[in-house]
């Protein structure tokens, strides 16, 4: 199946081919631009096709390119740089939501036909963490920007992630940098499906969302917000013991806003050490009942949210998800979408890895750092060395067809190479208290001081 030249890549750095088969099977050139004409609303094709925009964007997210301008200098596009940040900046925010989606359906069809995905918290149940993202401030390269002093934010979204496929499934971007994440429930409960259970921090605790999701006949685990009145319906059991503390629950009662009266239980989990903000205990609210999930698994559940946090430092660390140039909303948006889409194409990869290799703990052992690292540095030599026509059947490939070809690619995969560095506990920061208000000092200096006293080596 593989010519010379592939199948070396294929025995060197086979995770950067199955990446490569994955941006010809998802992002073809052709289907992308077929996909973009049916679903822009006032944008349209001129110059740029939609699909050279993102083939441009996808190299600053997946850094392999640094900049906007040093990707268009790589770039087949017969239009200037000023034409390319215009068609960047005119992105509807519809577009790059709706292409998150729709990498999203793509991406999910082939790990399920790989079984690539993982156990289910709650069989039965399809869980939906949701969590907002504030753009990072932008540079002051736009006019009305030079001015200020205060940093300028180009952005705000919520996106939603399946836990058990690994994918952001849907994101709704919003260019108000300012605005508060709640009102963009609305359209978050638009897209609730019957039996999903959505897992979510306090700030989605209001009670017009929690009654549209259980107007949907679906779930909610989500802590609760100090604003949000409830009035006990029992006192207080202790239920259990979990690794973060005591766990308790109750009864309480809930008035949605047409008045009706409404009955849900709250879990609280006294915690054994402080959070960040210095909180001491979790208070969760659930419609959950307690023959699908006890008050155990409900912490669980929840616990198990702040795995939202590491898929966003994932984007960060990974990918270049927030590009500081872009200072035009619209723009700096679209380049976050493409990372979430890119962050898609790599939980496809960890997909095809759990499908291969189904005694290994995967989640645990790979490392996504290393392994995005080795696609970033051999991606470009691929593109080089294998012609375009290789790749051309797997756009076409019936979806086993498809998945069959990357489970043979995963077998392949050395996992040694990709394996996480552990590291021990984290230890209190030694206090800097010497030479204070001096500029610097000599390091020689004091590395010969440590050698007389009898401290560390050179």
């Amino acid at each position: 199946m593989f010519g010379d030249i592939l199948q070396r890549f294929v025995q060197k750095s086979p995770a950067t081919v199955v990446v490569r088969g994955l941006l010809e099977r998802l992002l073809h050139p052709e289907a992308l631009d077929r996909w973009f004409e049916a679903t822009a609303q006032a944008q349209y094709t001129r110059d740029i096709l939609f699909s050279s925009l993102v083939g441009l964007m996808l190299q600053i997210v997946c850094r392999t390119q640094a900049s906007v301008h040093a990707a268009y200098r790589h770039a087949e596009i017969a239009a200037s740089i000023v034409s390319v940040y215009a068609k960047l900046r005119g992105v509807e925010l519809t577009t790059s939501q709706g292409l998150v989606r729709h990498i999203a359906r793509e991406a999910q069809t082939v790990i399920e036909t790989m079984n690539g995905g993982r156990p289910a918290a709650l069989p039965g149940y399809r869980l939906k963490y949701l969590d907002g993202n504030c753009l990072a401030a932008s540079e002051h390269r736009l006019k009305p920007l030079r001015t200020t002093a205060a940093g300028p934010l180009p952005g705000t979204s919520l996106v939603v992630f399946d836990p058990q496929l690994g994918l952001a499934v849907d994101v709704f971007p919003c260019a108000d940098g300012h605005a508060q994440e709640r009102p963009l429930l609305a359209a978050v409960a638009d897209i609730v499906a019957p039996g999903e259970v959505w897992v979510a921090d306090r700030n989605f605790c209001v009670s017009g969302f929690l009654h549209a999701i259980e107007r949907r006949a679906a779930f909610f685990i989500i802590r609760q917000h100090g604003g949000l009145t409830t009035k006990p319906l029992e006192p207080m059991r202790r239920v259990g013991s979990s690794d973060t503390g005591e766990v308790h629950e109750q009864a309480v009662q809930l008035d949605s806003p047409a008045g009706e009266r409404w009955s849900l239980r709250r879990i609280t989990v006294t915690l054994k050490r402080k959070t960040r903000n210095g909180d001491t205990a979790l208070v969760i609210l659930t419609n959950l009942p307690i023959a699908v999930a006890d008050a155990m698994t409900i912490a669980a559940c929840y616990r198990a949210r702040w795995g939202i946090e590491t898929a966003f430092q994932k984007l960060e660390g990974h990918l270049n998800s927030e590009i500081g140039t872009l200072g035009y909303p619209h723009a700096a948006l679209f380049a976050f979408c493409l990372a979430l889409v890119a962050f898609n194409l790599y939980a496809v990869v960890m997909a095809a890895l759990r499908a291969a290799h189904p005694t290994q703990a995967i989640d645990d052992t790979v490392s996504e750092y290393y392994l995005a690292g080795e696609i970033a540095t051999t991606m470009t030599g691929l593109a080089i060395a294998v012609p375009e026509q290789e790749w051309a059947s797997l756009a076409q490939a019936s979806p086993q067809r498809f998945a069959a070809w990357l489970l043979d690619l995963a077998t392949h995969v050395d996992l040694r190479k990709l394996h996480k560095t552990t590291r021990g506990p984290k230890k209190p920061p030694t206090p800097r208290n010497r030479f204070k208000g001096q500029p610097h000092v000599s390091t020689a200096k004091l590395l010969a001081e440590s050698r007389r006293s009898g401290g560390v080596r050179p």
